[in-house]
């Protein structure tokens, strides 16, 4: 292989990197946007996690096919075609007028992210042949990433105030441009001839059985959990995703190993990233709700208040890894659940007339769980795995803790949903209006604006609340059980220790060749 110029690699690098940031804002920006949306669409609760679910879904069940195919086919073609579905996403999300249209735009970037995610570690190992400039260029993307997801709230706070709700996805298109040109001029074209066949069958039963598990999760409040379309998308999920099961037991090189699994260490870290990625994404979707229709801060302002969670999470990330290198991961990861069940616990407890004070403390607790959680849970599920594995295993990692996080959304809003729907009060208002008012707290303040009934707003705060407090003893609930199977099943290894059934560490080789990269 012929070594790239070095001032052309760096250059590459730095546009990736650039670029790279739009998947962070993404995790983070569209947050502080939903009681817009909610607002000026008239998108109802459920409307409302399926903006956040339909990128989600697609990206979890896409991601893994996505670097096969950049192996068959090129990883920088595959790559530029990324960041053009992206970019197309996006504008077709600045542009929409409808919710159904919203939906259809994130879908569209998932399908993207999922194609960017694991091929640009994949380009990597081509610019850069020595393994510690390798090691340096990977933390570059990763930190870009990571860097996004404060500054999204903040960034889309701030659109919101100045411009319409779509500029949350403008800002997508000049970073998806830098990406685009990069790949087009600065990245060499590589593929591995040997890779494996897409398993496109496998896809489309991910995706589809999937989208039908959080369909039903989603329309369950509304309808009622026995509606027939209600019990049909549970069936179908049920039948799709076995048959998923099946075909990739059976399959020669399947997309998901779910023999990784077998390794204890793998196993109960993947859960306990699981469980704290549904945590997370629950609590991101109806923080911004709460922030802005109930305390009644602006856009900023809501951007602006949620960095204690961010802040949280990157101190405490920075502490868990000494920590874990000196005691094992199994103390720190059930202690950070610990305590992330403990500021669930402490938010459960709010009252409609407290202000941000108590919601700054324990979201300030969350951050310090999830950092202390998450970060050594991820590190020891890869390093539990035998070298030549770590490769799948950072793929089916990144897939569940997705599925997790759609899973949050779906299951924790839906619940939210149906306690605000039932403690609404909405006696004595027309047909047309009690529907309205019982989709969402923002629809419900519109309606009580439009008819002069500030009872409905304080009902439809008082419901709100109530809700949040449900979802977050949930919250609560679930880090606890996660805490208690890590502390009782999961093997405590220190960082650097032989890896199961090997003798090497597996997580510090997931990227160094093309077909390793697909996390």
């Amino acid at each position: 292989m012929t070594r790239h110029p070095a001032r052309r690699r760096w250059w590459a690098l730095a546009a990736l990197g650039s670029s790279m940031l739009v998947l962070g804002f993404d995790l983070t920006i569209l947050n502080v946007a939903l009681p817009h949306m909610a607002g000026q669409l008239g998108a109802d609760t459920g409307e409302l996690q399926w903006i956040v679910d339909a990128y989600v879904v697609v990206f979890a069940a896409t991601m893994l096919p996505a670097g096969l195919l950049g192996d068959r086919f090129g990883r920088r073609r595959m790559l530029l075609a990324g960041f053009a579905v992206f970019l197309a996403g996006s504008l077709a999300g600045t542009l929409a007028d409808s919710a159904a249209q919203v939906i259809a735009a994130r879908a569209g970037m998932g399908l993207g992210a999922a194609l960017m995610t694991p091929l640009a570690l994949s380009v990597l190992p081509s610019l850069f042949e020595d393994e510690r400039e390798r090691t340096k260029a990977i933390g570059v993307i990763t930190a870009a990433v990571a860097g996004g997801m404060p500054l999204g709230p903040i960034i889309g706070g701030w659109l919101l105030e100045h411009f319409w709700w779509g500029s949350v996805f403008l800002v997508n298109v000049p970073l998806a441009v830098v990406g685009i040109a990069a790949c087009a001029l600065l990245l060499p074209e590589t593929r591995d001839p040997s890779a494996p066949r897409v398993g496109v069958l496998s896809s489309v039963l991910g995706v589809t059985g999937l989208a039908a598990l959080v369909s039903g999760i989603i329309e369950g409040p509304e309808r009622g959990w026995g509606d027939p379309l209600v019990t049909g998308a549970f069936a179908a999920s049920a039948v799709l995703l076995a048959g998923l099961a099946l075909l990739e037991r059976r399959a020669t090189h399947p997309l998901l190993d779910l023999g990784l699994l077998a390794h204890p260490g793998f196993r109960w870290n993947a859960v306990a990233a699981t469980l704290g990625t549904f945590v997370l994404a629950g609590q991101l979707f109806i923080l911004p709700q709460y922030l802005q229709a109930v305390l009644g801060y602006d856009a900023f302002g809501t951007g602006l208040r949620l960095l204690p969670l961010m802040a949280g999470i990157v101190v405490a990330a920075r502490g868990a890894g000494p920590l874990a290198a000196r005691y094992g991961a199994r103390p720190v990861v059930s202690g950070g659940l610990v305590v992330l069940a403990f500021a669930a616990f402490l938010g459960a407890r709010t009252d409609v007339s407290d202000g941000y004070a108590l919601t700054a403390a324990w979201l300030t607790v969350t951050g310090a769980g999830v950092g202390f959680a998450m970060v050594p849970a991820m590190d020891a599920a890869l390093a539990a795995l035998p070298r030549d594995r770590a490769g799948s295993g950072s793929g089916l990692l990144m897939t569940v803790r997705q599925t997790g996080t759609a899973l949050g959304v779906a299951l924790l809003g839906s619940l939210l949903s149906g306690t605000y729907r039932s403690g609404l009060d909405t006696g004595g208002l027309p047909g047309p209006a009690a529907e309205a008012a019982g989709d969402s707290v923002i629809a419900a303040h519109l309606v009580a604006d439009r008819l002069a009934l500030p009872s409905l707003r304080a009902s439809a705060d008082a419901a709100f609340v109530e809700g949040m407090g449900q979802v977050l003893a949930v919250c609560g609930f679930a880090a606890l059980a996660a805490a208690l199977l890590t502390g009782t099943l999961l093997p405590n290894r220190r960082q650097g220790a032989p890896a199961e059934g090997t003798g090497t560490r597996g997580d510090a080789d997931m990227a160094r060749s093309p077909g390793d990269a697909r996390q």
